[in-house]
């Protein structure tokens, strides 16, 4: 009788993806997909029948055939606007094309097992990833066929890994510069626990914007020297893209690099330089620059007190990042040889503690304590009857946790209120994320009340679970008596019946 399935430990990147499992030796490790690589790269090409191939043959695809084969699909997650349309016509929203590349992941890993099915997995997401793209993630694994345990930050996820082969107690600052995502987090790692004390990020920031400024360079080398425009063009499009990344990662290793590029006749070879690079690049790591010296500072630390920097991400291979973290710090960071898998070794490590059963750790079980990314809020009328976006539970609040604020009625003798829950940190509900399905001033959360003078009180109450799943109670405070309780109904996300018709379509797609 086969082995029962451990629980596997899933980094679903935005250019690539891995899965790894603590194994009898008590340590994490990757598993290999079927054509021996330790990562996939989360891309999707579909084929003329109703079968898709995930990783790296599908990425070869983009440049023949670039309008079938979708990348860089994170990004899109808790987008509801966003579908992939292949050349046959059909739709597929964010959370069910991250479905099969998890499909990919997941039934390599039964090979790489030979245990039979897997079923249970933690799956990381960047820190500063909001509920929408949170529950988005969770709704990809489920159309996946997998049960999913927990979604761990990345960073967080990354510490684990570090400290289990580092070992001590120390405070740590996680750089995590992507393809497509960055996240900054300090935490404290102190007889086993590791805790978060803050985070910070930008779910746009990534290694896909430095090949987009590479793309732009070379393209205006290439139309100076006669050629025509290469972003005309889907297949010429995705060829420059190819390009201009092999580039970005010769020059991670040479000062000089050369870029043959031909269209309309033109074939051109363009020079390009480290320093050349560095230099269209810059303003994008300052961003990452200035969030990381900003989250210390609202932390009320110095980097004098930051033991170590630790990079993760494949995007911090670039000498820029690491030059720069060394001139902020004062210290080098730390660097791993292969900074894109910690995030699936660390994610295998939070499965593990969450296995019964399962293999012994080399190291005393470690405990997580993680914060909230964004503030959570909802929207109230200020004294001019202006709508605001009034913060209730703080960023980098622990999780789990709880918080409230008391609200008055607006008018004399109304029987309604909506609750307009909202994540974000901005005062102006324009510049935040609307949790609760419906626009304001419609919409929202609708709980029924006494006819009360305006201003009567009312208590808005947030409990925030470690899946950091909203829960919403409203208090009357004129009467002590509790309005409703209710977790929030996602306006971003898949409702139950489209979910289960994505379980269903996935279940009729080939995964290769």
């Amino acid at each position: 009788m086969a082995a029962a399935s451990p629980v596997v430990g899933i980094d679903l990147g935005t250019t690539f993806s891995a899965i790894a499992v603590v194994t009898q030796t008590g340590r994490p490790e990757l598993l290999p997909n079927r054509e021996g690589e330790r990562i996939t790269p989360s891309v999707a090409f579909f084929e003329a029948d109703t079968s898709v191939l995930v990783g790296s043959l599908a990425k070869r695809s983009a440049v023949t055939a670039p309008l079938d084969v979708v990348q860089f699909v994170k990004r899109q997650m808790g987008n509801r606007d966003w579908k992939f349309e292949t050349s046959a016509g059909e739709q597929y929203t964010a959370e069910e094309v991250s479905a099969l590349i998890l499909r990919k992941l997941k039934e390599d890993a039964e090979l790489a097992l030979g245990t039979g099915r897997v079923a249970d997995a933690v799956i990381t997401v960047p820190a500063y990833f909001d509920d929408a793209r949170r529950r988005a993630t969770r709704d990809a694994g489920r159309i996946a066929g997998l049960n999913v345990l927990r979604v761990l930050n990345e960073p967080t996820a990354a510490a684990l890994a570090y400290g289990l082969v580092n070992g001590g107690d120390s405070t740590v600052l996680v750089f995590d510069l992507g393809g497509g995502t960055f996240d900054v987090t300090v935490l404290r790692i102190s007889g086993g626990v590791f805790d978060v004390i803050g985070t910070d990020g930008l779910h746009e920031l990534g290694g896909f914007e430095w090949d987009n400024r590479l793309m732009e360079w070379l393209n205006d080398r290439f139309r100076a020297a006669g050629g025509p425009d290469l972003t005309e063009t889907f297949e010429s499009e995705a060829d420059l893209r190819d390009r201009a990344e092999l580039a970005k990662h010769a020059l991670s290793q040479d000062l000089v690099t050369r870029v043959v590029l031909s269209g309309g006749g033109v074939t051109e070879t363009i020079v390009v330089t480290r320093e050349i690079f560095e230099s269209i690049t810059g303003d994008l790591l300052n961003q990452a620059r200035d969030l990381t010296i900003s989250l210390v500072e609202e932390l009320g630390l110095e980097f004098g007190g930051i033991d170590e920097v630790l990079l993760t991400g494949g995007s911090t291979r670039m000498p820029m990042v690491s030059r720069m973290l060394a001139d902020i710090a004062g210290k080098d960071p730390r660097q791993v040889a292969n900074p894109d898998e910690l995030v699936a070794l660390g994610a295998a490590i939070q499965a593990n503690l969450l296995e019964s059963g399962g293999p012994t750790l080399v190291v005393p079980p470690p405990r997580i304590c993680d914060v909230t990314s964004q503030g959570l809020g909802v929207i109230a009328l200020n004294q001019f009857r202006v709508p605001r976006n009034n913060i209730v539970l703080a960023r980098n609040s622990k999780i789990p946790g709880s918080g409230s604020e008391i609200f008055g009625t607006a008018d004399d003798g109304q029987t309604t209120i909506r609750v307009h829950v909202t994540q974000g940190d901005d005062e102006d509900p324009e510049y935040v994320r609307l949790v609760t399905r419906g626009r304001y001033p419609d919409g929202g959360q609708p709980l029924t009340i006494p006819p009360y003078p305006a201003g009567a009180p009312i208590e808005v109450i947030f409990h925030y679970d470690i899946d950091q799943t909203i829960q919403v109670e409203v208090v009357d405070l004129t009467t002590g008596t509790s309005l409703g309780t209710f977790e929030v109904d996602r306006v971003a996300n898949l409702t139950d019946e489209e979910l289960a018709a994505a379980i269903r379509k996935n279940k009729q797609v080939g995964v290769k």
